[in-house]
């Protein structure tokens, strides 16, 4: 890990080569977002907003890094990621039921 390494926006822990990582459309493809803004994330804060949101509320109300971060679900999973290991994975709980 070096000091040059990219950082999560979302969870702030540095990103070193080698550790899953991916690229978030801040508007989804499927909502209009294919060529729109991306931001590199580690690949598990990448899946929980994925379990946490629907493409339809990603793309109205969670289309911007602070949105996700204020989101109640999110912020406590970037809170608790935070304090471990860049490479660590864990695996992401289930899409909540719809009330």
């Amino acid at each position: 890990m070096s000091s040059c390494d990219p950082i999560c926006p979302l969870c702030l822990r540095p990103i070193p080569p080698g550790v899953p990582q991916s690229h978030h459309h801040l508007i989804p493809k499927l909502k209009g977002g294919k060529g729109g803004p991306t931001v590199l994330i580690h690949h598990i804060c990448h899946k929980e907003i994925h379990a946490a949101l629907s493409e339809a509320e990603l793309a109205r109300d969670y289309a911007s890094v602070a949105a996700l971060r204020a989101h109640p679900r999110l912020a406590a999973f970037f809170a608790w990621v935070s304090k471990r290991p860049p490479d660590f994975m864990s695996r992401v709980p289930k899409k909540r039921g719809r009330r």
